[in-house]
């Protein structure tokens, strides 16, 4: 029963963060039409948003690694790149001037 309550949840709710107060409510409802008593809706409500956490997180670092798989393919520059690339020129300019003073 919890399965099914987490899953009408996360369904209804789409790709938003479930929120502590969006379970709680939900949970409310369920106690009311008699579905839940006030411990289950508790333990399932913890569950909820502990998942939810955890998903969140597992989506969040599959989304950084599928971007930086992205930008490596995409051959664009990194901004460490471009530092390392500007503070070569520094000091090439540097080492140029010390030339044309001599």
């Amino acid at each position: 029963m919890i399965e099914t309550i987490k899953k009408t949840l996360l369904a209804g709710l789409g790709a938003t963060v479930i929120t502590a107060e969006r379970v709680e409510k939900a949970m409310g409802d369920l106690i009311e039409k008699g579905k839940l008593n006030a411990e289950e809706a508790k333990e399932v409500a913890n569950k909820v948003v502990e998942q939810g956490k955890e998903e969140w997180e597992s989506s969040r670092e599959e989304l950084a690694s599928t971007m930086e798989k992205f930008l490596q393919e995409a051959k664009l520059v990194t901004r460490e790149q471009l530092e390392a690339m500007g503070k070569r020129i520094d000091e090439l300019e540097a080492k140029l001037a010390d030339k044309q003073d001599d």
